[in-house]
């Protein structure tokens, strides 16, 4: 089982979010659109399987300066844990602003923000790509002789605990407003109003967000979302589109100087020649849609079919990452392997629901290939035989199902 604690939490994130669907039912609220919680839960997916890749080279770079260059010796008491836990949130804190006031960093942060939505379903939609660009701000604690799994533990529990406040359900909270992140806070985190962007950048505690003035309080109701909506339920697209975006914007800037200010400069930065610096616009609230995707019964019920398979067999594929003797289960081959397999159908998944022409195509190919890869390992390895059975009937059903899709539904 892998030792992971956002792993382990897996079921308890389901838990609360099915918790919140009953809330979301008896209160008459709309808090949840299925294509839009599939999204999040798919950039949540694709984060946890870049992580398999990602991570272990940031904890080793953490590992490789604590080995060789930690200064201090620490007994590991309260006042241990204590200082370990400040130095995380800090470090979390300006980490996250970065992300929020460089261009480069952004876009391996945007991923989180891209939903319309507010709910806790979002807390698990994470980006692949931003552990590349803020690892670095953690890494001075290693040279104050906090161990490498403490760290990690500790980072792991700072990142639980902002899991709960992505919620609409809970209002302020008095006194504990004044100390912590709070659902009140995170909420102007999120919202795209001109006034609360860049606000609240807290982990675990908002005291860093008023020591260093970036607090909002919450006042009317926020505007979720980003400035320039993504318009897409595609996972792996969510990912790159603010690179895209910014490739686009090199491309019209003529001065080398000025193309590097552009990486680290504030999203919406352009040199004065080309209009200068974007500002967020208002939000007319009055004439604001949401992006949607209006899909009948048939595909929703197919696609939470085959999303309910593919979050199975992901979390089995998580929890299964380390033997009994904690040594690796999987070749780094192998979980690149996987990493493709559960990436296909996450994004089929969701672009089904944009009725894009070139998924039925992969749609149909996948429901080929997988149940003849189940066929094929089954033989080389050995594995029970009724298996055979299960990879036959999933064709079946995938196959007869998708095809009615296709022929008497618009998709």
């Amino acid at each position: 089982m892998s030792p992971n604690p956002i792993v382990l939490s897996i079921p308890i994130f389901f838990l609360l979010i099915g918790i919140e669907l009953l809330i979301e039912r008896f209160t008459h609220q709309k808090l949840y659109r299925l294509p839009d919680t599939i999204a999040n839960l798919s950039c949540g997916i694709t984060q946890q399987l870049s992580g398999l890749f990602l991570k272990i080279f940031a904890v080793g770079a953490y590992q490789y300066l604590f080995e060789h260059y930690t200064l201090f010796t620490w007994e590991r008491n309260a006042l241990y844990w204590l200082v370990l836990f400040l130095l995380v949130d800090l470090s979390y804190y300006w980490a996250h602003r970065m992300s929020h006031e460089v261009n480069l960093f952004w876009g391996g942060h945007v991923v989180h923000h891209q939903s319309e939505e507010y709910n806790l379903s979002v807390a698990l939609r994470q980006s692949s790509l931003q552990v590349v660009w803020t690892f670095g701000f953690s890494l001075p604690i290693a040279f104050f002789g906090f161990e490498t799994l403490d760290f990690v533990l500790i980072s792991s529990l700072n990142t639980l605990y902002q899991f709960w406040i992505h919620t609409e359900t809970i209002g302020k909270l008095g006194w504990f407003e004044y100390i912590f992140n709070t659902p009140s806070h995170h909420r102007v985190h999120h919202g795209r109003d001109p006034k609360y962007i860049d606000k609240n950048h807290a982990g675990s505690l908002i005291i860093w967000d008023r020591m260093f003035g970036t607090f909002q309080a919450e006042e009317e109701k926020p505007t979720y979302g980003i400035t320039k909506p993504l318009n897409s339920w595609n996972a792996v697209f969510a990912n790159v589109s603010h690179y895209v975006d910014m490739q686009k914007d090199l491309q019209r800037i003529p001065k080398w100087s000025d193309r590097i200010r552009y990486l680290f400069k504030k999203p919406g930065w352009l040199p004065d020649y080309l209009g200068g610096y974007r500002a967020a616009p208002a939000v007319d609230k009055a004439a604001y849609r949401k992006y949607e995707t209006p899909s009948g019964l048939l595909l929703t019920s197919y696609v939470l079919f085959q999303y309910v398979l593919c979050l199975a067999g992901t979390a089995l594929f998580l929890f299964s990452q380390k033997q009994a003797d904690g040594s690796d289960r999987f070749t780094t081959t192998e979980n690149l392997f996987i990493t493709i397999l559960i990436s296909v159908v996450v994004v089929n998944c969701s672009v089904l629901f944009e009725g894009r022409a070139w998924v039925k195509r992969t749609e149909w190919f996948r429901i080929v290939l997988y149940p003849a890869l189940l066929i094929v390992a089954v033989y080389l390895n050995t594995w029970p035989v009724w298996l055979y059975g299960v990879g036959a009937l999933y064709f079946i059903i995938s196959a007869s199902w998708f095809y009615f899709i296709c022929t008497h539904e618009k998709s």
